[in-house]
């Protein structure tokens, strides 16, 4: 259960101000459906976590525990900083709507994903807790949507009223904790 919360928090944390929630932001204003968006986000988000999240896996048992606890202990650190910059989201790199509310929303948020915070947070959750993979990806699944779905549903009054600098510091000393914590406990296989 530890791994499922953790997950839960650091990705709803860090997706506050992320540009997969400005794409949901974008996404909501643009085709005003929220019901295909936030199924499109759901199945985006299972797809590129579970992915991260096998990836993670595999690094665990390729490098061992004491290469990867050095490894994620420094890179949840550095997430801790990466968190401090704010996303921006480029609308030119919008899919078209050809592809429907639904097919829009889960290739341009399946693609949005690749290399974002939230990904490589899956990976490194994913190899901190190995023997719990699918509780990662559920966790960080949930993580999204606790933070897009009220995006979608409220739009750009959300975005107006959540303090995104508040958020960005809580998520980036939650970072800090884990580096902390992963640097000075031992991992196992």
């Amino acid at each position: 259960m530890q791994a499922f919360l953790i997950s839960t928090g650091v990705v709803a944390l860090a997706e506050i101000g992320d540009k997969t929630q400005l794409l949901a932001l974008l996404l909501a204003s643009r085709f005003k459906k929220p019901g295909p968006i936030i199924l499109g986000i759901f199945v985006a988000t299972l797809v590129n976590h579970f992915a991260a999240a096998a990836v993670g896996h595999w690094l665990m048992a390729k490098v061992g525990p004491d290469i990867m606890r050095w490894g994620l202990g420094v890179s949840f650190i550095a997430m801790a900083a990466w968190m401090l910059i704010p996303d921006k989201l480029d609308d030119s790199n919008l899919l078209r709507e050809r592809f429907g509310v639904f097919g829009t929303t889960v290739i341009a948020f399946f693609l949005a994903e690749m290399g974002d915070k939230t990904q490589i947070a899956t990976v490194a959750l994913s190899a901190r807790f190995p023997e719990q993979l699918y509780m990662v990806v559920m966790g960080t699944t949930l993580g999204m949507m606790i933070a897009n779905v009220p995006a979608v549903l409220l739009g750009e009054v959300a975005a107006k009223k959540v303090p995104q600098k508040l958020m960005h510091a809580l998520a980036a000393a939650l970072f800090v904790g884990l580096g902390i914590l992963t640097l000075l406990t031992p991992l196992s296989l």
